[in-house]
């Protein structure tokens, strides 16, 4: 057994998977051999989530029985509501709120005494998970900002229908689509620290309520989820002092300030999934006839890039877009819950089919032949 030192596991395989396969050097992602570009064109968020889930892309008619399925799942408890409410009204933090209800779920679901490694029920769960979050989220942000929660509709595709709970009204169809297309994007990752968490909780014979859970506590930090929230703030900020972008980035990397949005653990180059926001964030901003976000984006990326050598990750596009799209930045993290649950749920369902308890060792480097001293002599 090696005794190299890897701090964050960084380089180290610790398992193997079907799912997702990233091209650090080249740019490149994939969810089980098709290439996020072509998945972001041409499949929903639905169609992806079954992809990960079965293996295999569905039919016209498993897509549909899938979708109907899940749209049917959408609706949460009058306790599950109330718990939100709670939380609302207690101004929690989104993603604390999220965390909690997620774990409160477990106690209204049919298979909650289900073996914690079986498929079907593993499935059910899991459907009804990723339907309810969105439902749950919506209700939190409509009823911290004093208005009522809107119920779902099953008319509507995953993507449309938070969007119509959000803001209470039916959005566009190419709201829409820009919005599926984010969750397509954010589905999966890799071995991501929420991923890993949600792993390392499974592999102990958990359930799925429990993995979740944790992979959404480890989602709230800063490291992770948070970073698309900050570069939004950011470029806030550059707006209200009315600078020049790169003049800003400057003076706040002179002061030892982080530039949010910025690096990525895997990618060398641009992330893929932000370059196809990037494209997304223009359109809005034309569509809306402000393109600043934008403008103040590329500017700053072009300097990061060229003066830096440092490529835009996923969550610097990901703020235009969603800020562009009216939704509080604030919920912009548990947004990405919302899609990375599909991976979540994959790669849990990976761990069941070959499990092994996930248990690293750590280096000792305290003391150890310390005298006992009784406690009167301490």
């Amino acid at each position: 057994m090696s005794d190299e030192l890897k701090r964050g596991l960084e380089g180290v395989l610790v398992a193997e998977s079907g799912l997702s396969f990233i091209d650090g050097g080249e740019g490149k992602l994939v969810y089980r051999g098709y290439a996020i570009e072509d998945l972001a064109e041409h499949a929903s968020f639905e169609e992806t989530l079954y992809l990960l889930w079965h293996g295999e892309l569905p039919t016209a008619d498993e897509l549909a029985e899938f979708s109907d399925a899940m749209a049917a799942e959408r609706g949460i408890s009058a306790d599950t509501l109330a718990t939100v409410r709670q939380l609302a009204e207690a101004d929690e933090e989104p993603m604390a709120a999220l965390r909690t209800v997620t774990s409160s779920l477990s106690a209204h679901d049919s298979d909650v005494d289900a073996d914690p490694t079986e498929r079907e029920a593993n499935a059910r769960k899991g459907r009804r998970i990723t339907a309810k979050m969105p439902t749950a989220l919506a209700a939190f942000a409509r009823i911290r900002n004093g208005d009522e929660p809107v119920e779902p509709r099953e008319d509507l595709d995953h993507a449309a229908n938070f969007l119509y709970m959000l803001n209470d009204e039916e959005p566009d169809d190419v709201l829409a689509d820009v919005f599926d297309q984010a969750l397509v994007l954010h589905a999966d990752h890799g071995l991501n620290a929420s991923t890993f968490s949600a792993m390392v909780t499974s592999s102990t014979l958990a359930d799925l309520h429990s993995a979740v859970t944790s992979a959404v506590g480890t989602l709230s930090g800063s490291l992770h989820g948070g970073a698309n929230a900050n570069v939004m703030r950011m470029l806030k900020e550059v707006d209200e002092a009315g600078q020049d972008p790169v003049d800003w980035v400057e003076e706040a990397l002179d002061e030892g300030r982080r530039v949010a949005g910025f690096g990525h653990r895997v990618y060398d180059v641009k992330d893929p999934r932000a370059r196809i926001l990037s494209e997304r964030s223009e359109e809005l901003g034309e569509a809306a006839g402000d393109t600043k976000w934008y403008e103040m984006s590329t500017a700053i990326e072009a300097y990061m890039m060229e003066e830096k050598g440092i490529a835009p990750n996923v969550d610097f596009y990901s703020a235009s877009t969603y800020y562009q799209m009216g939704i509080p930045i604030d919920v912009y993290t548990p947004i990405f819950a919302v899609s990375r649950v599909g991976g979540w749920i994959a790669h849990v369902l990976e761990q069941y089919e070959d499990n092994r308890l996930i248990r690293p060792r750590a280096r000792y480097v305290g003391e150890e032949d310390a005298d006992w001293v009784p406690i009167d002599e301490r």
